[in-house]
């Protein structure tokens, strides 16, 4: 499960949004938080969520790669080259007889295939509205009922709330070194099933018109044209062994479909073909979509910035909307990438 320490600029969020943050104990916790008028008064606003294009998410067959394989030149043909046992995952061209054809001349047994076309991620960002809101919005993590109260049970008489749920965050209430969020008349959650979306004002060496913010300890990417966040939506990042480091960095290069590969055999090798709409930032590191996984909103990658598939076409092409080509050579200096922590893990 996640832990999480608020710090200043998520406290920052709530202040600035009309949002109160209070200490409270269990037994009080109940006294706190918008009434149920206050709440039935308030007009949120209609989010335009980016649409899924069933096509777009599978417009290729995806495979995961069970243990160390050999590749061949044709269907019962020649070995010309060995791929390790690792995070293997291959695309399809053709078919036939037991055999799959992953790149021109390239050959491999369907046994050792596992097809993960069912694992590819339908969930979407949503376009922000032009006028700040007055309270801030989160997307729901795990499946959950909210409490009552604070810090209290969750209740099955509460409806039950989705994972990737988008909810309006109305109050805060610390309970034993845990902040809980309101997002209903005696409906709270705690700030560990939830990512909240956090604007943030443009830092000094973004000299993009642009840009993007990447906050590391919400898993939240926001696009942002001058001043104004245009788009947000959860991401999955670099895991601490393999951490997505914090700074000012800008897009350098551009492939719509990328091969990568890394690692040691035996332990962190991993092979990933045509890795869609891929972006790279800082050296290796990357925003791109990702087809292997369907778990925003936690770190999972090996340092870069893990999308989904949907989310990344819409912000390759938003970036490509400077340049000429969907592709880039490895000298454009793109869009301001701003990678930073609302908070910090515990």
């Amino acid at each position: 499960m996640r832990s999480r320490l608020i710090v200043f600029l998520v406290l920052l969020s709530f202040s600035s949004s009309g949002v109160a943050l209070a200490d409270c104990i269990a037994e009080t916790c109940a006294s706190y938080g918008r009434s149920a008028d206050e709440i039935a008064a308030y007009t949120p606003p209609q989010f335009r969520q980016l649409q899924v294009d069933d096509k777009l998410l599978h417009d290729r067959n995806y495979w995961r790669v069970e243990g160390d394989l050999s590749i061949y030149d044709a269907p019962n043909g020649s070995v010309i080259r060995t791929l390790d046992a690792g995070f293997n995952f291959v695309t399809t061209r053709t078919i036939q007889d037991g055999w799959a054809e992953i790149n021109p001349g390239e050959w491999i047994p369907t046994d050792n295939l596992k097809n993960t076309n069912w694992v590819v991620s339908r969930f979407t960002g949503i376009f922000l509205p032009d006028e700040p809101l007055q309270y801030p919005v989160a997307w729901m993590l795990i499946n959950a009922y909210p409490s009552n109260v604070p810090g209290g049970p969750a209740l099955e008489s509460n409806d039950l709330l989705y994972r990737y749920t988008l909810v309006t965050i109305f109050d805060a209430v610390e309970v034993d070194g845990w902040y809980w969020y309101q997002i209903g008349p005696d409906q709270w959650v705690e700030q560990t099933g939830v990512a909240k979306v956090i604007p943030v004002e443009r830092p000094p060496d973004v000299e993009t018109e642009r840009w993007l913010s990447i906050d590391l300890y919400e898993q939240v990417l926001i696009a942002y044209e001058g001043e104004q966040p245009v788009f947000a939506t959860l991401i999955a990042s670099g895991l601490p062994r393999w951490p997505t480091y914090e700074g000012t960095f800008n897009i350098y290069y551009r492939r719509t479909r990328e091969k990568m590969s890394w690692g040691t055999p035996g332990d962190d090798f991993y092979y990933l073909e045509e890795v869609p709409w891929t972006m790279y930032f800082d050296e290796g590191r990357a925003v791109h979509g990702a087809y292997w996984h369907d778990g925003f909103g936690y770190r999972r990658s090996h340092g870069c910035v893990n999308m989904s598939i949907t989310d990344a076409h819409w912000l390759y092409r938003w970036v490509a909307e400077e340049f000429d080509t969907l592709n880039s050579s490895d000298i454009e200096t793109g869009p301001a990438v701003y990678v930073y922590s609302s908070g910090e893990y515990r």
